[in-house]
């Protein structure tokens, strides 16, 4: 299952405060799909996703500028 988010037009830190809000409902090893632009939004929400536990699957440039993140949520 996955779920999405999209942050495109968010700023920072508002970036992973939406991010971190959609995580806490979703059960463990569920994958967030996250819709992300800016350089600080790129370094800043992967880096907060890795220390608060949960993985980063995978972040790729799409054609339109923005970045597609892909979070597993992790347990607690």
């Amino acid at each position: 299952m996955t779920a999405t988010l999209d942050i495109t037009r968010e700023v920072c830190p508002m970036t992973y405060v939406r991010t971190k809000l959609r995580l806490e409902p979703l059960e463990p090893g569920t994958l967030l799909e996250v819709r992300l632009r800016g350089a600080e939004p790129l370094k800043n929400v992967p880096r907060n996703a890795r220390d608060e536990g949960h993985e980063v699957v995978s972040l790729d440039a799409l054609p339109d500028g923005t970045h597609r993140l892909v979070l597993r949520k992790q347990g607690r």
